[in-house]
C-alpha cells in the first residue's frame, strides 16, 4: 500500500525533480523571488499541490512548469517526466535561443577572461530591454 502524498514543501520538490542541485540552493532561489506560483512570489515552506502552476525565473528567460505528481525523495533524472510537465511559452523559448545566440556571437577572445564592466554594458545595450 503506497502512501500518497497530497502536500509538499515547494524547495523539497523543486530539489526532487532536479530543477535546482541543492534544496538549499532551491530555498535560497525563493527567498530571492525567483519562484512564483501565478503572481505570488513563495517562500521555502510553500506547500504545494498537484496541478499548481509554478514559474521560474532562470536569468534572461521565464521557466513554467506543471506540477503532475508529488514527492519529497531526489529522483533519477528519467523520472522526472512523470512528475512535472514544461508548459514554457514559445515565446519564452525563442528569447532564450536569441539570448544565447547573441552571448555566442559576442567577439570575446577565448581564454581572455570574464567580460569587463564595458563589455558587459556593451552586451547588454545590444540585447536591448529583456
Amino acid at each position: 500500500m503506497s502512501l500518497q502524498l497530497e502536500k509538499v514543501r515547494i524547495d523539497k520538490w523543486l530539489w526532487a525533480v532536479r530543477l535546482y542541485k541543492t534544496r538549499s540552493l532551491a530555498a535560497e532561489a525563493c527567498e530571492k523571488g525567483r519562484v512564483k506560483i501565478g503572481l505570488t512570489e513563495v517562500k521555502a515552506s510553500r506547500m504545494i499541490k498537484i496541478g499548481e502552476i509554478i514559474t521560474l525565473h532562470r536569468g534572461p528567460w521565464h521557466q513554467q512548469l506543471k506540477v503532475l505528481q508529488l514527492n519529497e525523495k531526489r529522483m533519477s533524472a528519467s523520472m522526472v517526466i512523470d512528475f512535472c510537465e514544461d508548459i514554457t511559452p514559445k515565446e519564452e523559448i525563442e528569447r532564450l535561443k536569441t539570448h544565447q545566440a547573441a552571448m555566442a556571437s559576442w567577439d570575446i577572445k577565448s581564454g581572455a577572461g570574464r567580460p569587463t564592466k564595458k563589455d558587459r554594458r556593451d552586451m547588454d545595450e545590444y540585447m536591448g530591454d529583456w
